[in-house]
């Protein structure tokens, strides 16, 4: 079991609030991303849910248990850093199995225990070896396998791939989703990068100063944001946004369209080329248009224009219309 219920939550340092009160389920066996830009209140979150710091109000209560001051010891939760946190001068076998020594088991439990995670994380051949032995990725699913035979209500992740390279990010990526389709088991992650969220998560909390914008599977976030901050944090690249005499035209003070909802060609829009990336599959577009400003363009496959040359777009897909106050309409 891995339900996690936060009721009223808050995190005060004096007379700043950090975290203002706060309510989140996040049921068995789901994996929950925490997104939001830096200073977001993301990691302190998961903190306060880990109880690696006080909550200063509210309460939280795991698989029904009321669990608001007890020990992180006692929360039957697991946590992997970003830093891996490893013994540098013992082996794998060693790292992984160290909270099963500390929590005294007998050694035949400990080596069927570690056994199974280094299968599970396909360590097995590196079990004799050091940390300083192995790659960035290896020494992170060390620190997974050592969460791992904990047999933990939930895995705590915090932004545990800012630490490697782009293609890395994206194979470790697919390992952790793997890894709780396998063990289907309650996951927390915690990431300030969207593209991350949107692929991995079963539901993502948007966070912002601290407040959740909105809670939702990565499509519904997509498809229906509910004010212009998850508008224009979920996707990439982002959501362009215009005012003005456009919007009036439906009804909104602010209209919303994804980049990948306008095509290049005829259209009411007219404006001048810009920057124009092209990757193959995509190519990203930078258009100034008069009275709208720089529209971003993603277009499938190559598209012939070059910079200065004028093009007409037109919205092709869903146009997101939001009130003055930012909220959707």
């Amino acid at each position: 079991m891995g339900q996690i219920t936060l009721s009223s939550v808050t995190k005060s340092f004096g007379e700043v609030h950090v975290i203002p009160p706060l309510d989140l389920q996040i049921n068995d066996g789901e994996f929950v991303v925490f997104v939001g830009p830096s200073g977001c209140g993301k990691s302190t979150l998961l903190r306060l849910i880990a109880g690696l710091e006080d909550i200063s109000a509210g309460r939280i209560d795991i698989d029904g248990r009321d669990a608001t001051h007890a020990p992180p010891a006692e929360r039957g939760l697991a946590m992997v850093f970003q830093s891996y946190a490893l013994y540098p001068h013992m082996t794998v076998r060693k790292n992984i199995a160290f909270p099963l020594k500390m929590a005294k088991l007998p050694q035949a439990e400990q080596e069927r225990k570690v056994e199974n995670a280094a299968r599970i994380l396909n360590l097995t051949s590196y079990l004799n070896r050091r940390p300083g032995q192995l790659s960035g990725g290896q020494r992170q699913r060390v620190a997974i396998g050592r969460a791992i035979v904990r047999e933990p209500a939930a895995f705590l992740f915090d932004e545990p791939l800012s630490n490697l390279d782009a293609a890395l990010r994206v194979t470790m990526r697919q390992e952790i989703s793997e890894l709780h389709q396998s063990l289907k088991t309650t996951m927390i992650y915690v990431t300030h990068d969207q593209v991350e969220a949107m692929t991995m998560a079963d539901k993502i909390v948007v966070l912002n100063a601290g407040r959740i914008e909105q809670v939702g599977a990565p499509l519904e976030l997509y498809a229906h944001p509910r004010n212009l901050f998850v508008a224009g944090f979920i996707g990439s690249p982002k959501m362009n946004f215009i005012s003005g005499s456009e919007a009036a035209k439906h009804g909104a003070h602010t209209i919303g369209v994804r980049p990948e909802h306008i095509t290049v060609g005829d259209g009411p829009w007219e404006g001048v080329v810009g920057l124009s990336e092209h990757l193959g599959s995509d190519s990203f577009i930078k258009v100034e248009v008069p009275g709208m400003g720089t529209i971003n363009v993603r277009a499938p496959g190559e598209v012939g224009v070059h910079h200065g040359q004028t093009i007409r777009l037109a919205p092709a897909g869903k146009i997101h219309r939001f009130d003055d106050k930012g909220m959707a309409l």
